[in-house]
């Protein structure tokens, strides 16, 4: 007669455990998807946790910075901008802190000394007692476009003072 009872509890408990498997599956799928996507957007993505290091960067901002991923983790976020930029920064910083987000414009020091232009927005996270946990740092490397963009201006004020040159009069 025990052994009836243990084959129930083994037979129910199976069942049980067959659906908490089943109902994991989403979620791993779901974890999955979310990773993959962090890994491979087009712009830099960071975490910084509340004490302003950062927790997660993505490889794209690591790319962007001329480094890995796994280098950066760990290091105050600031240091992914020259010492110059610091003060404007924390500016912006404290305005996030305030309206929940801010953009702005910096330069990004790379690994190898050089640097990029980026554009940056500053997300704040809360938990749910609304507690300050960190900001998420989303990064568009424009470095390419702001080459561009000088150039262009130079052209153009080449074409300005060529105007503006006497004619000869032939």
């Amino acid at each position: 007669m025990l052994w009836l009872y243990l084959l129930g509890a083994v037979t129910v408990l199976s069942i049980a455990l067959r659906r908490v498997l089943h109902r994991q599956t989403p979620l791993t799928d779901e974890l999955y998807s979310t990773k993959v996507a962090f890994e491979h957007l087009q712009s830099g993505v960071a975490w910084v946790r509340a004490d302003q290091t950062l927790g997660a960067v993505n490889g794209s901002l690591a790319s962007t910075l001329c480094t890995e991923a796994r280098s950066l983790v760990g290091r105050n976020w600031l240091e992914m901008f020259p010492a110059q930029e610091h003060d404007r920064i924390r500016e912006s910083y404290r305005a996030m802190l305030l309206a929940g987000k801010t953009e702005f414009d910096a330069y990004g020091q790379r690994a190898d000394g050089t640097y990029a232009w980026l554009n940056v927005l500053l997300v704040a996270v809360h938990d749910s007692n609304l507690r300050f946990i960190g900001h998420h740092c989303l990064v568009l490397d424009s470095t390419h476009s702001r080459i561009l963009e000088d150039r262009v201006k130079e052209l153009t004020y080449d074409m300005a003072a060529c105007a503006t040159l006497p004619s000869t009069g032939a």
